[in-house]
């Protein structure tokens, strides 16, 4: 018999050893126990149950240890050892130093100067961000940059980047002095040793040798095998653009130890950079100034608010011994980092100084055009070096009157004496036609034109060249909704209405009449050579367009022309140079109130010809007195 008794909590039965079979003993007195109210057999289950979850819960956990530490030490072992490795070791860029542009006595146009840049590495940013705003202040403090900029720059960079990221080019050497002294308080900061592009000041050339700068997204784009990156600079206009790929040379890299802060502590392994090679120009660095000079008197005496060209060309080979376009900019701003603001400043400016005029500048013509109508008329056989019409001062065609410049007309002229003294009657006959004469007629004119290579690019080695335009009757009733007038022709025929040509263009053609027949590719390069090589030269052709497609005889009787212009004719000032020069003016019309613009083109000695010369004065007014005037005062300097 069990005696049940409670004993504060919870209840106890009471009672013998032997009778007791399926409850837990609690306390024994003598015969007598106290057990707990739960079954035996009961709590030994649940606790079996629960040993064998615990058991398996544990094996489960181990297996998945197991697993992944299979997947980080065989499968991902490489990827994170390299992630582990990048913590103490780097590989950064060494930047490879860009080639220097020479003239053609090689005489260096630019230079590469030492300068330090500041760069942070984004992974090495300190993790909170007050740190980091008081690393940026301490920065701005140092380098005279806005501490908000600074941490811009750390907000918008990759985190998870060792690349370098810019923070500014081309510091003082105060700067540098401080950084250094400050190094082990500035974490993920470093100093690089660069070169900065300088341009010779004053040298007109800014438009030829253009400039270089940072590289943007778009450039990174397009040149993503090249091994640019977003540190690389690269060639933004002129001659550093258009022979880039020759000049940037190829990064080398280094590898190196760094602490917990990204410090270099050793270098470990370095590629060497190899220097991008160098280009010698055809620029005669001396002329080159002295045009320069000449155009802006030129420019500044006419009173005209516009700008000018000049260019010179060896007419034996298409050779441009010199290139100016006024206004022109300092490319040195522009190498050094130009700001937006003073970005601004030169494109809201009317004078349109980044423009360049030779190249990309599209003008009429006006008389300069007159030699390649009379080439046209003498090949196709409508007129010899005899035949003559009377200039009585222009022609009427019904309610229209179509003037030459001078009252009363010149008389009886040959097409000696109409290239000479520009007579525009003639041209009118030879052109457009007259009375009982069949001219040219627009489809043949323009015909010889583009045999000359006007209305396309003439394949410069610059970017930016204009096609100029040559007009049509298909041109005229599409654009304008209009029938061709024989008054259209007329105006053609003597370089007006809607034809348009670059400066570039003139003069190339005018080479192509001083050598006797061949129209040369005008060109800047000489040859490209790689440093340490100095006989290595990169073959250059002969840059031949076209030979021999005007014939000889009718090209003598054009240079007959322009060779009495100096002696007789609109460029008579010219006649007492120490050299026998040849040569056309021109006062082309533009409209709307202004100034014409002035013209002149020629070349010299006359018998045997070396050197080109074009002047273009935009609104200069008559080219036979602001224009010629340059042109004497250059080819008289450049034979002495």
């Amino acid at each position: 018999m069990l005696n049940i008794k409670k004993q504060d909590n919870p209840f106890v039965i009471k009672g013998k050893v032997g009778s007791v079979k399926n409850f837990c003993l609690m306390k024994r007195e003598g015969d007598s126990f106290f057990v707990s109210g739960f079954n035996e057999q009961l709590r030994s289950g649940i606790e079996d149950k629960k040993i064998f979850i615990a058991f398996w819960a544990i094996i489960f956990f181990m297996l998945i240890i197991v697993m992944r530490l299979f997947w980080l030490q065989v499968v991902a072992g490489d990827k994170y050892d390299f992630v582990a490795e990048g913590n103490r070791i780097r590989v950064s860029t060494v930047l490879a130093e860009r080639g220097i542009i020479y003239d053609r006595f090689n005489r260096p146009m630019v230079e590469n100067i030492p300068s330090t840049a500041l760069y942070f590495i984004p992974a090495d940013l300190p993790d909170k961000r007050d740190v980091r705003k008081e690393l940026a202040l301490t920065l701005a403090q140092i380098i005279h940059l806005d501490e908000n900029e600074i941490l811009g720059l750390f907000e918008k960079s990759n985190i998870a980047q060792y690349g370098p990221e810019l923070i500014k080019k081309n510091l003082e050497h105060e700067e540098v002095v401080l950084l250094n002294v400050f190094d082990d308080k500035l974490p993920s900061v470093k100093l690089v040793s660069e070169t900065r592009r300088s341009y010779l000041e004053k040298s007109g050339l800014a438009h030829v040798l253009g400039y270089i700068g940072k590289i943007n997204e778009q450039e990174i784009d397009i040149h993503k095998d090249d091994g640019y990156n977003i540190n690389s600079v690269i060639g933004k206009d002129g001659i550093e653009f258009f022979y880039e790929s020759a000049l940037k040379g190829k990064d080398g890299k280094q590898e190196m130890e760094v602490d917990a802060f990204g410090k270099t502590k050793k270098i470990l392994n370095e590629v060497k950079a190899i220097s991008g090679s160098n280009v010698f120009l055809s620029i005669d660095f001396d002329l080159q100034q002295k045009l320069t000079e000449n155009l802006a008197v030129a420019i500044k005496n006419s009173g005209t608010k516009a700008g000018g060209v000049a260019i010179a060309l060896d007419p034996q080979s298409g050779e441009i011994l010199a290139m100016v376009s006024l206004p022109d900019f300092d490319n040195n701003f522009f190498s050094a980092g130009i700001s937006q603001q003073a970005y601004d400043n030169y494109l809201v400016n009317q004078s349109r100084p980044l423009f360049n005029r030779a190249i990309s500048g599209i003008y009429p013509p006006g008389s300069t055009f007159k030699p390649i109508v009379a080439i046209a008329a003498l090949e196709e056989g409508l007129i010899n070096e005899d035949k003559t019409f009377l200039s009585t001062g222009g022609v009427a065609v019904k309610s229209w009157f179509f003037p030459d410049w001078k009252y009363g007309g010149h008389g009886r002229v040959n097409v000696v004496r109409a290239i000479a003294e520009s007579v525009n009657t003639f041209f009118y006959y030879i052109g457009g036609g007259y009375s009982d004469f069949d001219g040219l007629g627009v489809d043949r004119i323009t015909a010889y034109a583009k045999e000359f290579n006007l209305g396309s690019s003439l394949g410069i080695d610059l970017p930016g060249e204009a096609k100029g335009f040559l007009p049509s009757k298909e041109w005229k009733k599409e654009e304008k909704g209009e029938d061709w007038y024989i008054g259209d022709t007329y105006h053609l025929s003597i370089g007006q209405g809607d034809i348009l040509v670059t400066p570039l263009q003139i003069a190339n053609y005018i080479c192509a009449i001083a050598n006797g027949g061949t129209l040369y590719r005008p060109h800047l390069i000489k040859g490209i050579r790689r440093r340490n090589a100095e006989n290595a030269t990169d073959d250059i052709d002969d840059y031949a367009i076209r030979k021999n497609f005007i014939r000889n005889e009718n090209i003598e009787i054009v240079k007959k022309g322009l060779r009495q212009a100096v002696v007789s004719g609109s460029a008579k000032s010219l006649n007492s140079l120490p050299v026998q020069v040849a040569g056309k003016t021109g006062t082309a019309q533009v409209g709307g109130g202004q100034n014409s613009h002035a013209w002149f083109v020629g070349f010299a000695p006359y018998q045997s010809p070396r050197i080109v010369v074009l002047i273009l004065i935009e609104n200069g007014g008559e080219g036979s007195s602001v224009a010629a005037s340059v042109f004497g005062e250059v080819v008289e300097w450049y034979f002495n």
